[in-house]
C-alpha cells in the first residue's frame, strides 16, 4: 500500500513556475514509476508526465512538453513536478499517481492541490 500527498500548489500568473511535490509513503516507492495526471473544471483526467522507478527515463504530454520536469528521490520518497512558463490552460487540479504504466494510471492517487493560472 503506497499513500500519496500532493503540496506546493497555487495561484501564479500567466509566464510564471510552480514546483509540485509528491510525498509518499511506504517502503516500496522506488517499485513504482510515478506520474503526474490533472483535471481541469469540466474535464476529464489527463496524464501530465510519467517518470520511470530509477528515474532514467521520462515522458510528457505534448501540451507539457519542454515546459515542464519530472523528477524523484527515491531516498526521500517524493516525486517532483517543476513548471514553467505555465499557461491560463494548466489551471488544474493535479494529482500524484503511483503505478503508472505508459499514460495509465496506477492504483495509487493522492488528493491532488490546485494549480490556477492567471492570465
Amino acid at each position: 500500500q503506497v499513500q500519496l500527498v500532493e503540496s506546493g500548489g497555487g495561484l501564479v500568473q500567466a509566464g510564471g513556475s510552480l514546483r509540485l511535490s509528491c510525498a509518499a509513503s511506504g517502503r516500496t516507492f522506488s517499485s513504482f514509476a510515478m506520474g503526474w495526471f490533472r483535471q481541469a473544471p469540466g474535464k476529464e483526467r489527463e496524464f501530465v508526465a510519467r517518470i520511470s522507478r530509477s528515474g532514467a527515463i521520462t515522458s510528457y504530454a505534448d501540451s507539457v512538453k519542454g515546459r515542464f520536469t519530472i523528477s524523484r528521490d527515491n531516498a526521500k520518497t517524493t516525486v517532483y513536478l517543476q513548471m514553467n512558463n505555465l499557461k491560463p490552460e494548466d489551471t488544474a487540479v493535479y494529482y500524484c499517481n503511483g503505478g503508472v504504466v505508459g499514460q495509465d494510471p496506477g492504483d495509487y492517487w493522492g488528493r491532488g492541490t490546485q494549480v490556477t493560472v492567471s492570465s
